[in-house]
């Protein structure tokens, strides 16, 4: 049994639109330079009544590192929890991201600011598949705000205590994941109200209101 399963059990399969909600565990913030080291992942059915979250449709996978990468940071391993052993033990990159194509199966990607994850990912696949994913993306970082503009949060951890979920362990792939799949479950009835057809499409359509919108952008 997967953590994702241990720690959230009891859900089954429903049938609907599947999306992958995904979050990663990288050597550092810096997308040129860092190295991803894990990728966690879960399914969702995407109902008009709501979202289900399908536990026996998940992914979790460690990247194995080079034998000449830098030794990692401590704080950095005290964060993600990816001992040295870990890291150098994990799969080999090209069988572990061609493995993460396969199980998605072309399913829109979700995340909490996914642009990270989006680069990490494509980086890594560029590097040893020759390809990046061409798997559409969300980032509920964008989707969250225009459907709660009155909510003053910014970080995940704001939205999580917004609507009072509980992550096991923060700042764990595994945990994360199954964190924002259930903010992606509480952000549902308000895109059901928006929108017509509360479908990937339209939750898109949302999101990218909020990067025209930003003073930011």
């Amino acid at each position: 049994m997967s953590l994702l399963q241990r720690l959230w059990p009891g859900l089954g399969p429903a049938p609907g639109s599947r999306w992958v909600v995904l979050d990663v565990e990288t050597s550092g913030l810096d997308v040129r330079r860092d190295r991803l080291l894990s990728i966690a992942a879960i399914a969702v059915q995407a109902l008009e009544t709501g979202v289900q979250v399908v536990l026996n449709d998940s992914f979790e996978v460690v990247l194995r590192q080079p034998e000449d990468a830098a030794a990692p940071d401590k704080a950095n391993i005290l964060l993600h929890g990816i001992g040295v052993g870990a890291q150098r033990a994990g799969v080999p990159p090209a069988q572990a991201l061609a493995d993460f194509q396969r199980y998605t199966n072309g399913a829109p990607l979700l995340g909490y600011h996914a642009a990270f994850d989006r680069a990490m990912i494509d980086g890594a696949c560029r590097q040893h598949l020759g390809h990046a994913l061409p798997n559409p993306w969300l980032d509920l970082a964008d989707l969250a705000p225009v459907l709660h503009p009155k909510v003053k949060a910014q970080a995940l951890d704001d939205w999580l205590a917004h609507f009072g979920i509980h992550c096991a362990v923060r700042h764990q792939a595994a945990a994360d994941t199954l964190a924002t799949a259930e903010l992606l479950q509480r952000l549902w009835p308000a895109l059901r109200a928006a929108c017509r057809t509360p479908d990937f499409r339209a939750a898109l359509k949302l999101a990218r209101q909020r990067r025209w919108l930003s003073p930011s952008n």
